[in-house]
This record gives structure tokens, C-alpha cells and sequence, in this order.
């Protein structure tokens, strides 16, 4: 059997409020998301129609507005919600997420992973 066809949003920034101190809460900082949402058609199947597939446009929109909404401390609860959002709101079968932010001194970035749905 073959793999469900993707959509893959890649690094994606999103402004938000987050950090376990207080301090760091208080400045908004960039964060990165790569998002790869799993369909439940194939594209062949969609006829050529935006209704029959997920509007990456609408779900990058929708978790840029959620990371902004309110401040959290764990990258790992953005996540979390990022993932019920997209499984919630959109046609997704699956998502999965990787989230980065750039905090740690001497490295690229810290990264959460996780895959909701199937």
C-alpha cells in the first residue's frame, strides 16, 4: 500500500510569546514549524479542486494567529495544539510537527517533533 499523499508546510515562522521565565515571556520571539499534513485523498482524486484538498494557505494563517493568541512556557504545548487545531479544524487524516526555537547558546535551534492522526 502506498504512503498518504503530503502537503508540506516548511519553516513556517511564527511570533509568540514563550519561555519557562517570565522574562523571556515578556519579548515575543520567532519561531519555525515545519508541518507536513496527511490527506485522506489521493491528488489524483481531487479533480483539480481547492474543496477537495486542505488549504495550506488558510492552516499557515490559522497557526500563526494561534501561536499569537495567548503566551505559553513549554514549546512542547504550542506544539500540542498546533496539531489538535489542524486535526480539528482541517480535512487533515494526520499531521506532523517539528517545532524550533533558537534559545540555546552555541546551537542552531531546540526542536520538538510529534505525528497526531494517522
Amino acid at each position: 500500500m502506498n504512503p498518504p499523499d503530503e502537503i508540506r508546510i516548511s519553516a513556517l515562522r511564527l511570533t509568540t510569546h514563550i519561555g519557562v521565565p517570565e522574562e523571556e515571556r515578556a519579548e515575543s520571539q520567532v519561531l519555525e514549524a515545519d508541518i507536513t499534513l496527511r490527506i485522506a485523498a489521493r491528488f489524483e482524486e481531487m479533480e483539480d479542486e481547492l474543496a477537495a484538498t486542505i488549504d495550506y494557505a488558510a492552516v499557515a494563517a490559522r497557526l500563526q494567529a494561534l501561536a499569537a493568541e495567548r503566551p505559553r512556557r513549554l514549546i512542547e504545548t504550542l506544539a500540542a495544539e498546533m496539531a489538535a487545531c489542524v486535526l480539528g479544524e482541517f480535512k487533515a487524516a494526520g499531521v506532523s510537527i517539528e517545532l524550533r526555537k533558537r534559545i540555546l547558546p552555541d546551537t542552531d535551534h531546540v526542536a520538538v517533533r510529534l505525528e497526531r492522526g494517522e
